[in-house]
């Protein structure tokens, strides 16, 4: 039974799929916006939401919660308290958006653009 288990494998086994989520939750908050397929966009926009509700809480138990996420990126974890958070500081979620952009030539996977709104 699969009771309690959420989420999505995407074939791969749990260290390279967390590496790959935490991967692709740095590029949306550093660049904002990213191509990728529907099931990573869908998998990872929850954690972007959680990372980016943390910083609208600015403490420094709330920094060292995303400073633990991704102890190797500074630049992003900066650029999350002290622009990202701010603008959303008037909403309680709702900061990503999917946009579907059309099919992949190789295998038609349905490729989607993940965005800060």
């Amino acid at each position: 039974m699969a009771h309690r288990i959420g989420g999505r494998k995407l074939s791969r086994k749990q260290g390279p799929r967390l590496a790959l989520f935490k991967n692709l939750t740095v590029s949306v908050l550093r660049y904002e916006r990213v191509q990728t397929t529907e099931a990573k966009a869908k998998e990872i926009s929850g954690r972007v939401e959680k990372m980016i509700t943390l910083a609208k809480r600015g403490d420094l138990a709330a920094r060292r919660a995303v400073i633990a996420e991704f102890p190797n990126e500074p630049l992003v974890v900066t650029k999350l308290f002290d622009e990202i958070a701010p603008k959303y500081a008037d909403r309680t979620s709702g900061f990503t958006r999917i946009v579907h952009m059309g099919q992949r030539l190789g295998d038609s996977a349905p490729i989607v653009q993940i965005e800060l709104v």
